[in-house]
């Protein structure tokens, strides 16, 4: 969405120049990235002509154009060794996940879906994206089939704990068969479970209200459960190249910007 925002803007500006497709050149392109630098951080200027890239990528294997103008265009300098995304430590992490009150349907729901964000170091669209199928036996282990950005499909073992969690879920919810349905639902005015599929902002707004009830002073997001995972898998002596597999990520430099296993200091 953030890429659709981007290529939209750029040919809203475009269109103010009366730049048809054929008339855009690495010259135009290299204009508009000097203009929003005005207004915009190194950071979302960079994301900015990669989606632009990537768009006339697609043009240019479409044979829509013979070139991709933005090829040759280079963004500001930003260099980034250690992410901003905060962290909890396991031990608020565990008492996140024990605060939350399991009674309800509610709570197990909340519970299973924090504790597969944490324990499979997944994205929250992943997350929510998954449904019953997806979480399936192979072999002795119950495993994870997280369908990630790019239509990559990412399948990853059930931690022990996430297991747990998600049994009870599933139990309590009984929706065990139908495996087409989503994984984590909306809570309907009767307070049961629907079939709508919750939404990332519906997690944004939960995980909020659990981290205030948990008595949290962290500032806590969606992201933050993905760092809280691989930095105490790290802390525990699993290996960058693991943690890397294990989250998705093309390259171990996005994975190091998780590492905060240096910030204790002892």
């Amino acid at each position: 969405q953030a890429y659709m925002r981007a290529i939209v803007q750029f040919f809203n500006w475009c269109d103010d120049r009366n730049l048809e497709l054929d008339d855009i050149t690495p010259f135009a392109v290299a204009a508009y990235v000097e203009e929003i630098q005005k207004d915009f951080s190194a950071p979302s200027v960079k994301q900015h002509l990669a989606a632009i890239r990537m768009y006339f990528d697609y043009l240019v294997v479409g044979q829509v154009l013979p070139m991709n103008p933005a090829a040759s265009v280079r963004g500001p300098r930003h260099v980034v060794k250690r992410g901003k995304t905060s962290v909890l430590t396991s031990a608020q992490a565990r008492q996140l996940l024990d605060a939350i009150d399991t009674t309800s349907i509610i709570g197990l729901r909340d519970r299973a879906l924090i504790g597969v964000m944490v324990y499979s170091f997944a994205r929250v669209s992943a997350t929510v994206g998954m449904k019953v199928g997806d979480y399936y036996p192979n072999g002795k282990r119950w495993w994870l089939r997280l369908h990630e950005k790019g239509g990559k499909r990412h399948e990853v073992p059930a931690h022990h704990n996430a297991e747990a969690y998600l049994d009870a879920y599933i139990k309590a919810g009984g929706f065990e068969d139908d495996k087409k349905g989503p994984l984590f639902r909306t809570i309907g005015r009767d307070r049961r479970l629907t079939d709508t599929r919750m939404h990332r902002a519906d997690v944004l707004r939960m995980i909020y209200r659990r981290a205030q009830g948990a008595g949290l002073e962290v500032h806590v997001c969606c992201h933050t459960f993905r760092a809280t995972g691989i930095t105490a898998y790290l802390e525990n002596g699993g290996t960058i190249e693991k943690a890397q597999q294990i989250a998705a990520h093309e390259s171990p430099r996005t994975t190091k910007l998780y590492d905060r296993t240096n910030d204790e200091l002892t």
